[in-house]
């Protein structure tokens, strides 16, 4: 008596629903293989960007209780001491700096700083009480049109040396709360208060007076 043979092949309908399983696994895995790669990629490409980014607080105006340091020379990044400034200038260029992270704020440039030594008995009053055993502080940014200023010079209108600002030869005097003494500058340095600690010099407060160029309009 013969039977019909045993029959192990699926029916059609069951082979192509395994068929669209196995098809849907294979997207899954490529889906997966292609994520990965893509933030593999994508990491590779961030930490770059993330490595020239400026430190938090770089850019901050100066706070209290900054350090003050080098922002030029062969002394870049050193801390400012008192014996580091010369009597009668000419004065140093510096930058703010962060005591508790190390983060200089050299991130803008309205951040740099003119520090002079001066005889106590030339400041001015108001310029005296800002000062600490004759060293003042003045914002390096002029007033006019935000040139640097660089230049400790002879005063065109008179005897004595001045900050001077080769951009448009504004001309200001740090005696007296660096005021115009000559030339197109619409106002004053912004000053910078000071104190002295172990030596080393530091902020005592904001900038009084506006700091940057004239805007504009």
């Amino acid at each position: 008596m013969s039977s019909a043979p045993f029959n192990v092949n699926s029916s059609p309908s069951e082979s192509i629903a395994e068929a669209e399983a196995d098809a849907g696994t294979e997207q899954t895995r490529r889906t997966l293989l292609l994520g990965a790669l893509a933030t593999t990629a994508c990491l590779g490409c961030s930490l770059p960007a993330r490595a020239g980014e400026d430190p938090p607080g770089s850019d901050e105006r100066p706070q209290k209780g900054d350090l003050l340091v080098f922002s030029e020379g062969e002394q870049e990044g050193k801390i400012i001491t008192v014996a580091d400034l010369k009597a009668g200038g000419p004065p140093l260029h510096a930058w703010p700096k962060d005591p508790s992270t190390s983060v200089v704020r050299s991130a803008s440039r309205l951040n740099e700083i003119l520090i002079i030594k001066l005889d106590p008995a030339e400041l001015d009053e108001k310029t005296r009480a800002r000062a600490v055993d004759g060293i003042i502080a003045y914002s390096a940014i002029c007033s006019h049109a935000g040139c640097p200023v660089t230049a400790w010079v002879k005063s065109d209108v008179g005897d004595k040396e001045v900050f001077k600002c080769m951009c448009h030869n504004s001309e200001y005097d740090p005696r007296a709360g660096a005021q115009v003494v000559f030339g197109p500058a619409p106002r004053r340095l912004a000053a910078l208060p000071l104190a002295l600690a172990d030596g080393s010099l530091s902020v005592a407060g904001n900038f009084v007076g506006k700091v940057g160029g004239a805007q504009p309009g």
